[in-house]
């Protein structure tokens, strides 16, 4: 029994080092970030034709190819993405979260977040670190099997879909979650 609680112990203290690490040097470059967005894109339009509708439809989008979150009781998650408008880069961002309380082990997904209106995306771009729940409502979708969505949901002004996630932890949400510009 100690040899099981010692090896989930320095999972979970190797799985917190990999996400809340800094280093400069493993950051992802410009070029590294946006194929990984147009991949991330690519993959959740060809899972829901109603994601696809909604971002002909967005002011712009943030995309964030892959988002790792770990934890034992302690947890944190970190991703970079791109802002995109029109298709084009507008910028580089970060996404960043800690929580506290039952969790353990470490996952991945994908998220990309739709600004609907123009008041939505200007508060976004116009802040400096944006908070989800606190400086905007974000409506998660989960894709499902049908990858649809309902009219109430297409409606609100920004709307975020999790996808691809890949590990060990249950439980995704973007609430408290701060989104911060990047140098690039």
């Amino acid at each position: 029994m100690a040899r099981i609680v010692r090896a989930l112990i320095t999972t979970a203290i190797l799985s917190l080092l990999v996400v809340v690490s800094s280093d400069p040097a493993s950051a992802e470059s410009a070029e590294e970030i946006d194929a990984g967005a147009t991949q991330a894109l690519e993959k959740l339009y060809a899972e829901s034709s109603a994601a696809k509708e909604l971002g002909a439809k967005s002011v712009g989008i943030l995309v964030f190819p892959s988002i790792t979150k770990g934890g034992l009781i302690i947890g944190g998650e970190y991703g970079e993405g791109a802002l995109r408008v029109s298709g084009k880069t507008q910028g580089y961002y970060s996404s960043a979260s800690a929580s506290f309380g039952l969790q353990f082990g470490i996952s991945t997904r994908s998220l990309v977040i739709m600004f609907m209106t123009d008041q939505a995306f200007k508060k976004f771009t116009g802040s400096n670190g944006w908070e989800a729940g606190v400086d905007a409502d974000v409506t998660v979708v989960e894709l499902g099997a049908t990858g649809s969505l309902d009219t109430t949901t297409a409606q609100n002004p920004v709307i975020g879909f999790n996808f691809g996630e890949k590990g060990l932890m249950a439980g995704v949400s973007v609430e408290g979650t701060k989104f911060s510009k990047l140098d690039r």
